[in-house]
């Protein structure tokens, strides 16, 4: 209580005019997309700067070179009519930035690897405590997935996932089914070159508590797996090894993750991130379960504000407090109210728009 902590922030020489490249093709008929942006200030937790302006393209072993363009600030896709990758072929990505006086930047040749199709995705029940006399049963569930090569080609393996579930709200409501969807933040990666068939058994992808809502009506995952070649592996797997320390003397910096990208005209400036050449294969699958204890976000102890009784007009109503339960019988009849516009509008957190695949 007589002590305080202030916040300390080194000065530091840093480089802004770093720049940071993310970028995927895949031999999937789909957009392609390339982001450019800037480091920001050391202590800064908003989005990195975006990169505009830039001249994008994509080139080929072949000879062909494809034009990305920018659709909003540091974000430049593919042509989905003009451009898909082709197994077997070598990729290079070709930037020319605004950054300062204007540079020039090349990836290495990339080979597009084939990967196998995925063999299943799955779940099974996760028990974290038993329903006893005073308390009731948690259970959750973990998602796996099984995977295999028969040619042995695929010996690097990457997986990212997108969730959507749908959600509802305990009160009779304009808006009170939504659905929300959610991308993988994880890295998730395996390597089968030391084993000697190339297959993957029960591979743990993510593990969902009740301490959300996902399983509480009805969830699905969308699994992408793709096939990466061993130096790809080895910039994941650092990156990896950095999103799980806790922040050490002797931790790897990310400026120290060798990436695949370089600057053509000044070769020993540096470069974050990776261009990624993958082939993809995905599976979605839905889970609709009992889990006990799965939590709410949307209980009468957080959503109810006052009982108003009778029909006289709520001052302030439709600006700060909102009408969940509107009950005229019998007359005078009672309206309960909320503040928190959240338990009236699901569209606060989610969407009214089913999404094409439920």
């Amino acid at each position: 209580m007589s002590s305080c902590i202030t916040q300390f922030i080194p000065h530091t020489t840093e480089e802004r005019d770093l720049l940071v490249v993310e970028g995927l093709i895949t031999d999937r008929p789909q957009t392609n997309i390339i982001k450019l942006s800037r480091p920001n200030h050391l202590g800064l937790t908003t989005a990195p700067l975006p990169v505009s302006g830039c001249n994008v393209s994509v080139s080929d072993d072949s000879g062909q070179s494809f034009i990305f363009t920018e659709t909003t600030p540091g974000t430049y896709i593919s042509d989905p009519a003009k451009f898909q990758g082709i197994i077997g072929r070598f990729y290079t990505l070709h930037i020319s930035t605004n950054l300062g006086n204007s540079q020039n930047f090349e990836s290495y040749a990339m080979e597009l690897k084939p990967v196998p199709p995925i063999d299943s995705v799955y779940y099974e029940k996760v028990v974290f405590s038993e329903s006893n006399g005073t308390s009731a049963g948690q259970e959750g569930c973990k998602i796996f997935v099984d995977t295999h090569d028969p040619e042995n080609k695929c010996k690097f393996y990457r997986w990212e996932y997108s969730e959507t579930w749908e959600f509802h709200l305990p009160y009779t409501v304009p808006n009170n089914v939504c659905w929300i969807s959610n991308n993988s933040d994880v890295i998730n990666i395996k390597n089968t070159s030391f084993i000697g068939e190339d297959r993957i058994s029960r591979f743990p992808l993510l593990l969902i508590t009740n301490q959300t809502d996902r399983l509480r009506e009805k969830y699905s995952i969308l699994v992408n797996q793709y096939s990466l070649n061993e130096d790809e592996y080895i910039y994941w797997d650092k990156l990896q090894n950095i999103s799980q320390q806790v922040g050490g003397l002797y931790d790897i910096i990310p400026s120290a993750i060798p990436s695949n990208i370089y600057c053509v005209d000044d070769p020993n400036q540096k470069v974050l991130g990776y261009f990624s050449v993958s082939a993809k294969s995905s599976t979605r699958i839905f889970i609709k379960d009992r889990f006990a204890g799965v939590r709410t976000e949307y209980t009468d102890q957080t959503c109810i504000a006052d009982t108003v009784r009778g029909n006289n007009p709520i001052q302030y109503l439709n600006s700060s407090v909102w009408v969940i339960i509107n009950n005229p019988l019998p007359p005078p009849g009672y309206r309960v109210t909320t503040r928190i516009k959240a338990c009236y509008d699901c569209t606060v957190r989610g969407t009214k728009i089913r999404p094409d695949f439920w």
